[in-house]
């Protein structure tokens, strides 16, 4: 994916100097990165690095020992996870962590219930039965009885129904077959350029982080060791050896 965003494009997330620690465990150390309007940034790393810290940070659900997070132009980082939800950052967890004995529909309008514009509300609704039309024909279907990739899928609207203007996608291909993962990467592109949603991408499978985002930094050990354009990185030596498997 070609990195078209200069420095003119408006940041919308401005992470400095983020320390996060378990306990006397450090996860995050001095981690400073940004995110433009509509661009996706993609978090690549080996298990144990602390990409999922990062987005749980950024969510309010883990506190930073120190270093800031400005969203939108707002320092969020002490806000409470409900706040900076309403305000635009919406996560779809690892493991997608749907409502197994509630329908689709009911699911997607969970997601929704922050939306008090009716007419933002269905225009959400029809974008997703558009972007996941399998999700259409099974609305009246309980949730868990869908296949993982429908789940994840289900997992992408939902998130999508709260009209976010930051969405972290924490894992989206974990246990799911190489061909619905590239069907779930394809929509990931798909809603990014069709509706401008910036992302920030946490992913294993290094190959599709870096096909389908814009820019990429590299996490090791809580620390950004590289981070630049998503194309260029992904010829990096040090990256083909470490975590394209070549």
């Amino acid at each position: 994916m070609t990195n078209h965003f200069s420095n003119e494009v408006p940041v919308v997330l401005a992470i400095d100097g983020l320390c996060v620690s378990y306990g006397i465990i450090g996860v995050l150390d001095n981690v400073s990165l940004e995110v433009r309007r509509g661009e996706i940034l993609s978090i690549v790393g080996a298990n144990g690095a602390g990409k999922s810290t990062l987005l749980k940070s950024i969510t309010g659900l883990v506190r930073p020992a120190s270093g800031s997070i400005d969203f939108d132009g707002t320092r969020i980082t002490t806000l409470r996870t409900d706040v900076i939800v309403r305000m635009g950052v919406t996560m779809v967890p690892e493991g997608r962590r749907i409502f197994p004995d509630l329908t689709v529909k009911e699911n997607l309008e969970l997601g929704g219930f922050s939306q008090p514009d009716k007419k933002v509300h269905r225009d959400l609704l029809d974008l997703i039965v558009t972007s996941f039309p399998r999700l259409k024909e099974r609305m009246k279907q309980h949730a868990g009885t869908l296949s993982g990739g429908e789940q994840q899928m289900l997992a992408m609207g939902r998130a999508l129904m709260s009209h976010p203007k930051l969405l972290l996608l924490d894992e989206p291909s974990m246990g799911l077959s190489p061909i619905i993962t590239r069907e779930i990467f394809s929509l990931i592109t798909r809603i990014n350029s069709e509706k401008g949603i910036s992302m920030i991408l946490v992913e294993q499978n290094a190959h599709m982080a870096l096909e389908h985002s814009h820019r990429s930094c590299v996490l090791e050990n809580g620390r950004i060791t590289l981070q630049g354009p998503s194309g260029k990185i992904k010829h990096d030596p040090r990256i083909v050896e470490a975590y394209l498997g070549v």
